[in-house]
């Protein structure tokens, strides 16, 4: 028997197979949305263990583990490097159709050159040859990207964050990848805490310089701190939110609203509707003004299970998909924007499969020409980031807007393993045009085909993002927008 992950992997066809090989295999990765965390870039961190680079932090390993019947203490709790690693290659074996078996398996293919499939009796093997391959030189962070071709990083940062390990990075000469700060300025509309609301907001202050006493203070240090973003090399945002809040508002009532959170009091709903409305309103004409892209993850119910929130924090694999209406709000938000027009280019994430055709058409409401794409219907991401979920975002998308358009995949991880996911879009993408060929939906065009597949995998987002590459990503060569 062969090796499970090959060259052909998802590929079934000679035309999905050309097509990889010849126009998608090589390109260099922009991922422009990822949790990596940029403190282990800019010290270029070298993992002790597997353990460490592949199960700390994995809230999709984790889900799969506890529904296996391991304990938590193999999850995220005190047993050893080895023990939780023993845990999880025991229950590879049971994620069989689990999107976990093959990024498990082509993670250990790429970059560890390791062909065994993980369960209980290879993992002592595995666990010997992926450590010794962390001890190389090129399995620290910075040499990992470059193995895996990235050629620019955009981080997920607080607008607080003071940005010294992005300071760093940016002092390299020529570096190989290229890394950018990304403004996630969540906790400025989580007004349902006051108490922890006004400590972000003490910490801004602080990162500001600026006292915050009053609505249209909050604002100039949330357009300062924009500033220093964009200083830094920031050229996006990204808000992760249930529905996009489009309520209307006046000055008054948020400046009342801000000074009773201000003064530790709690809003009503509505209230804190119309704050968080003019707050993603005023974000947004921040974006425009800058000439930034400007992100929304929608739809997740998050943090689920109060007894392990209590036990383990946020983010630790206690969410799910949430079936939030979106349609109205969101237009009503687009709409406001554009009617001024001050509409930013727009990505919107889905999260509920239920509302990919909803996702796919609002934004045919709002491209005005002015950018080929202007306005993104984003990768599938999250619970979606899998060969279904993949394969039904790209067929609302070619169904009801514009393949030829998409600026394609991104990690949203905190692994620096996940570059895989890029590999594997790539690979759904050319099975997916090989098998209209098949079919006699598409013309057996190669070259024609190619540029789609060179387009949705590098160039559509280079144009689109218009930021630096590192040099992994010049030698790629230029697209026309």
């Amino acid at each position: 028997m062969g090796p499970f992950i090959h060259d052909d992997f998802l590929l079934s066809s000679d035309v999905a197979s050309d097509l990889y090989h010849g126009f998608a295999r090589d390109l260099p990765v922009i991922d422009y949305h990822c949790h990596l965390p940029v403190a282990e870039i800019a010290t270029d961190h070298r993992f002790a263990t597997i353990t460490e680079i592949w199960l700390k932090g994995d809230h999709y390993k984790w889900r799969a583990m506890r529904t296996n019947g391991v304990p938590e203490r193999f999850c995220t709790g005190d047993a050893t490097d080895r023990e939780k690693f023993e845990a999880f290659a025991r229950t590879v074996p049971a994620t069989l159709r689990n999107p976990l078996y093959h990024w498990t398996h082509m993670e250990l293919k790429r970059p560890f050159g390791v062909d065994l499939l993980l369960d209980e009796r290879t993992a002592a093997e595995v666990w010997e040859r992926t450590n010794e391959k962390l001890a190389e030189p090129g399995f620290t962070t910075q040499g990992l990207l470059k193995q895996f071709r990235v050629a620019t990083v955009c981080t997920t940062d607080d607008p607080v964050d003071d940005l010294a390990h992005h300071a760093e990075l940016a002092k390299r000469p020529d570096p190989d990848t290229v890394v950018l700060p990304t403004f996630r300025p969540d906790k400025a509309g989580a007004v349902d805490d006051p108490s922890a609301w006004n400590d972000w907001v003490d910490r801004l202050e602080a990162a500001s310089g600026l006292s915050i006493g009053s609505w249209q203070a909050f604002l100039e240090a949330l357009d300062g701190r924009h500033a220093a973003f964009h200083a830094a090399g920031c050229r996006a945002s990204d808000h992760g939110l249930t529905q996009v809040e489009a309520e209307d508002w006046d000055a008054a009532g948020c400046a009342a609203a801000f000074a009773a959170l201000r003064g530790g009091g709690g809003l009503e709903a509505g209230e804190s509707r119309r704050l968080q409305s003019a707050l993603l309103h005023e974000l947004a004409l921040m974006d425009h003004a800058r000439g930034w892209v400007q992100q929304y993850h929608l739809g997740a119910l998050r943090n689920n299970n109060t007894r392990m929130r209590r036990e383990l924090g946020p983010d630790t694999g206690f969410d799910s998909i949430g079936d939030f209406p979106q349609a109205e709000s969101l237009a009503r938000f687009l709409d406001r924007l554009d009617e001024a027009d001050r509409l930013a280019k727009t990505v919107l994430y889905n999260l509920n499969p239920a509302d990919n055709e909803l996702f796919a058409t609002m934004i045919g409401n709002f491209q005005d020409g002015t950018v080929p794409g202007k306005l993104q219907y984003g990768s599938a991401w999250w619970f979606l980031d899998q060969r279904d979920g993949m394969e039904r975002q790209i067929g609302a998308l070619s169904n009801l807007g514009l393949l030829s358009r998409f600026i394609g995949m991104v990690t949203d991880s905190r692994s620096f393993l996940s570059y895989s996911r890029h590999d594997y879009f790539r690979r759904l993408l050319c099975e997916i045009l090989g098998s209209d060929v098949k079919r006699g939906l598409l013309p057996d065009d190669r070259a024609l085909l190619g540029r789609l597949v060179e387009d949705v995998s590098f160039f559509n987002a280079k144009g689109y993002l218009g930021i630096p590459l590192g040099r992994l990503g010049r030698d790629a060569g230029s697209r026309a927008v």
